[in-house]
C-alpha cells in the first residue's frame, strides 16, 4: 500500500506545474544556466518519516538556506550575546544583497541577508582555519549524509562576488568582522555551494522543528534555546523583503536560496522543502513559493491559525470482536493535521490490519482539517480495494458523508453503535 501521503505530495506537484514565471540567477553563470523546468517538494515529519515528490533526488545548491543553520552554529559556539555584537536580529525589508549596515552599530540587520551571514560564517570559521568544514560536518549531521561543496557553483559564484566582498571590506571597517574580508566571503560562497537535495532540506527543516533533535538519528544536534533563536529570525526576516508577504500568506518561519529552494518550518510538526530554479523579483522560487502556499492552506500550517494537533493521531490499535466478527480498532485522538495523521499511515502501510472489517473510532477527535480527509479518503480507497469492509465512528453524528477516493460511502457508525456491537 503506497502512502497516500505521497499522493498528496504528488498532487502539489502537478498543481503548481503552471507556475513558469520568474528566471533562474543570472548573477551566477552556473545557477543561470540550471534546468528552469526542474521541481520538487518534500516534507519531514518530526518522526523523521520523509516523503517527497518530483525531482527529489535532484541536488542543488543549498544558497541562503544554508544562513540559519551556519547562525545556529555560531550561537552553540558563542552564545546569543556575543553573536549579537556581530549581527542583529531585526528584518532589513532589503534585499539580500543590500550594501547595508545598521548607523548606529554597524552590524548587519540579521544573519539572513549576505551581509549578515558573512559576518556569521566568518564567526563559525574564526579558530579554524576553514570553517566550511565546521558547516559542512554539521550538514551532514543533519542530513545523514556527507555534505559535499559543488566546485563549480563555488567558482562560479565566486568570480561574480564583487559585491559580497564590497560588503566584507565594509563590515571590516566597523569592525565587526572576525576574519579577513577575503576568506571570509571565500568561506561563505563554498558554505552556500554545499550540494543537497530536497530530501536534505526537509530532514534539515524537521530537525529544527524537532526542537534541534535529528529526526531519525534522536541526536540533539542544537539546543532548544538556539532552535527558538533560529526560527525568530527566520520567521521575520528569512524571506528578505517579501517577508511579510510570506508571514501573512504562509504563516511559518522559512528561508529561500537563490538556486530555487526554500524550506519551511512548522514547531512541533514537521520540515517542509521545495525545489524550483526560476525566481521571482525577491529571489525567491515562485513555483516553489506556491508549492509552499498550497501546503500551509491544506494543513493548516499557519502558526497564527489556532488548534491544538496532537504528534500522533493514532491512540491505539485494538484487535477485538465486533458483532461476533474479527475487527481491527484504530482509536484516533485530537486535532487530525497531516503531520499528526502520518503515524496511522505508516502504521497502515507497514503493519496491514489483519481483519476484514477495520474501524476508525473518532470519539476522542476534536477536528480534522480538509487535507486530512483526502488522505483518509485514500487510506480508505486502498484499504477497501484490499478487500477491507471500514467504519468510521462519528462521536457527534456531525462528520459528513465520507466516501473513500472512489466515491464509495464508508459506513458511520456511533459510539452507541460501536459499543453495542462489541458487547
Amino acid at each position: 500500500m503506497r502512502s497516500p501521503i505521497l499522493d498528496y505530495l504528488d498532487a502539489i506537484f502537478e498543481g503548481t506545474a503552471h507556475v513558469t514565471s520568474g528566471a533562474t540567477a543570472d548573477y551566477i553563470p552556473d545557477l543561470a544556466a540550471a534546468d528552469p523546468d526542474r521541481a520538487a517538494v518534500a516534507l519531514c515529519t518530526v518522526n523523521g518519516t520523509v516523503y517527497a515528490s518530483g525531482d527529489a533526488d535532484h541536488r542543488f545548491s543549498i544558497q541562503s538556506m544554508s544562513k540559519p543553520f551556519a547562525y545556529a552554529l555560531a550561537l552553540e559556539e558563542h552564545g546569543v550575546a556575543r553573536v549579537l555584537e556581530h549581527v542583529g536580529v531585526e528584518p532589513s525589508g532589503e534585499a539580500f544583497n543590500e550594501l547595508s549596515l545598521d548607523r548606529e552599530t554597524g552590524r548587519p540587520l540579521n544573519p539572513m541577508i549576505n551581509a549578515g551571514a558573512i559576518a556569521t560564517h566568518a564567526l563559525v570559521a574564526q579558530d579554524e582555519d576553514d570553517g566550511v568544514d565546521r558547516v559542512l560536518r554539521f550538514f551532514s549531521t543533519l542530513t545523514g549524509r556527507d555534505v559535499e561543496v559543488d566546485e563549480s557553483v563555488a567558482a562560479s559564484e565566486m568570480s561574480t562576488a564583487s559585491r559580497n566582498l564590497g560588503l566584507a571590506y565594509l563590515l571590516e571597517a566597523t569592525g565587526g568582522l572576525a576574519r579577513h574580508p577575503r576568506a571570509a566571503v571565500e568561506g561563505y560562497v563554498r558554505q552556500c555551494a554545499a550540494s543537497v537535495d530536497v530530501r536534505d532540506l526537509a530532514l534539515m527543516a524537521a530537525t529544527l522543528a524537532n526542537g534541534g533533535v535529528q529526526p531519525q538519528t534522536g541526536e540533539q544536534v542544537v539546543c532548544r534555546e538556539t532552535t527558538r533563536q533560529v526560527l525568530s529570525v527566520m520567521a521575520s526576516c528569512g524571506m528578505y523583503d517579501a517577508a511579510g508577504d510570506w508571514f501573512t500568506a504562509v504563516g511559518i518561519p522559512a528561508k529561500s536560496g537563490v538556486a530555487g529552494g526554500i524550506i519551511g518550518v512548522l514547531p512541533g510538526q514537521v520540515g517542509l522543502a521545495v525545489f524550483s530554479p526560476r525566481l521571482d523579483a525577491h529571489g525567491n522560487s515562485a513555483r516553489g513559493v506556491a508549492m509552499m502556499e498550497r501546503m500551509s492552506d491544506d494543513m493548516g500550517l499557519h502558526l497564527m491559525e489556532a488548534g491544538r494537533p496532537s504528534r500522533s493521531a493514532l491512540r491505539e490499535r485494538q484487535s477485538v470482536t465486533v458483532d461476533g466478527e474479527p475487527a481491527t480498532v484504530y482509536v484516533l485522538q485530537g486535532d487530525i493535521v497531516l503531520s499528526s495523521i502520518e503515524a496511522l499511515t505508516v502504521e497502515l502501510v507497514e503493519n496491514p490490519p489483519p481483519t476484514t472489517l477495520v474501524v476508525f473510532d473518532m470519539s476522542r477527535v476534536d477536528e480534522v482539517r480538509p487535507v486530512t480527509w483526502r488522505v483518509s479518503a485514500e487510506n480508505a480507497t486502498k484499504l477497501a480495494d484490499d478487500g477491507h469492509r471500514i467504519v468510521v465512528v462519528d462521536p457527534d453524528g456531525t462528520i459528513e458523508e465520507f466516501a473513500d477516493a472512489r466515491g464509495r460511502q464508508v459506513e458511520r457508525w456511533s459510539p452507541d453503535r460501536l459499543r453495542a456491537a462489541l458487547a
